[in-house]
């Protein structure tokens, strides 16, 4: 089979592309033939070996993907082989034509939703979920602010906050951007490249403030987001890349709260109330992922690419 593999951290073009043997399901295990591959920002941190916790080399990367259940291991029951599903985790990595699983990695697929959308579910809705219903604690009435939203994680938060009966205002970098994020349903949406935006978004609140913000960029917002927040109200750190400076009487003056999250540190049981809300979401018609580009496997590198540059709108994916 066709697979990426990493020999050595660094720039994009070490993603290389690779034949290596077909792999066969062990004890407890699951075969997916990969159909799509979801390309999450965090993969470009760990093929830059600037990471935490690194993989050993050589390595394939990727935790989410969509296809169809090739070959079930020894012990496996409740699947079979044919089964659409998508992934959010693997033994092998999904950068690939195949990848091993375990059971805990792979949700049904409901029908209607392309694997493309599929691959982009695991990161992308899952880290939304958890950062509006477990760290937010959304409730029904709020004004959410999602910054940043023209993203996979942003579009699948726009779109998990309607459903907790939220009112959504959201930011984007792009004309394109802001009308994308109309169409899924924000109230309101503001230029973050503009100085007189957090103005604008407590104007849309006649005042009184955001209830829930989700930062995906918090080295350059955060300062601004606490003075745009109501009182009790909360900040979900999602993403950042570098420290920021705040004032922490924003925080008294509103018995505000700042709560960071990293979806893979999150309890299997969040977890999997997210992946519960995820595919019922689907099936109602409630979530629909969007797919802004579609490369080649072989073009890993110029998707990592894409993926970190601005103006996005919507999800990067890999199709085999």
């Amino acid at each position: 089979m066709k697979a990426i593999r990493v020999q050595q951290f660094g720039e994009p073009d070490v993603l290389q592309l690779a034949e290596v043997p077909d792999l066969i399901p062990g004890e407890g295990q699951i075969l997916v033939r990969l159909h799509a591959v979801g390309i999450n920002p965090v993969e470009t941190y760990i093929r830059s070996g600037k990471f935490p916790n690194l993989p050993p080399l050589p390595y394939t990367p990727g935790s989410d993907g969509a296809g169809t259940i090739a070959a079930l291991g020894p012990g496996i029951t409740g699947w079979k082989t044919g089964d659409r599903v998508y992934l959010a985790g693997s033994v092998t990595g999904t950068y690939a034509e195949q990848a091993l699983c375990e059971p805990a990695h792979l949700h049904a697929l409901p029908d209607g939703i392309t694997f493309p959308q599929g691959a982009a579910l695991g990161v992308p809705y899952t880290t939304a979920h958890v950062a509006l219903f477990h760290r937010g604690q959304i409730r029904s009435g709020e004004i959410v602010l999602i910054h940043g939203a023209t993203g996979g994680v942003g579009l699948a938060a726009v779109q998990l906050a309607q459903t907790a009966g939220s009112r959504v205002l959201a930011t984007g970098g792009t004309s394109a951007g802001r009308s994308l994020l109309l169409d899924e349903g924000a109230y309101a949406v503001f230029d973050h490249h503009s100085e007189d935006c957090p103005r604008q978004i407590l104007d849309a609140t006649d005042g009184r403030g955001v209830d829930l913000i989700i930062e995906m960029l918090a080295n350059v917002n955060l300062g601004k987001d606490l003075p745009m927040l109501a009182e009790r109200g909360r900040v979900v750190v999602v993403g950042s890349r570098g420290p920021v400076e705040i004032n922490p009487r924003d925080l008294m003056a509103r018995s505000a709260d700042i709560r960071g999250m990293m979806v893979f540190g999150t309890p299997a049981p969040v977890l999997t109330e997210a992946h519960f809300a995820i595919v019922a979401g689907l099936q109602e018609g409630a979530l629909r992922p969007i797919i802004a580009h579609t490369f080649p496997l072989a073009e890993a590198a110029r998707a990592h690419k894409t993926v970190m540059s601005p103006g996005a709108s919507g999800k990067i994916v890999l199709a085999n």
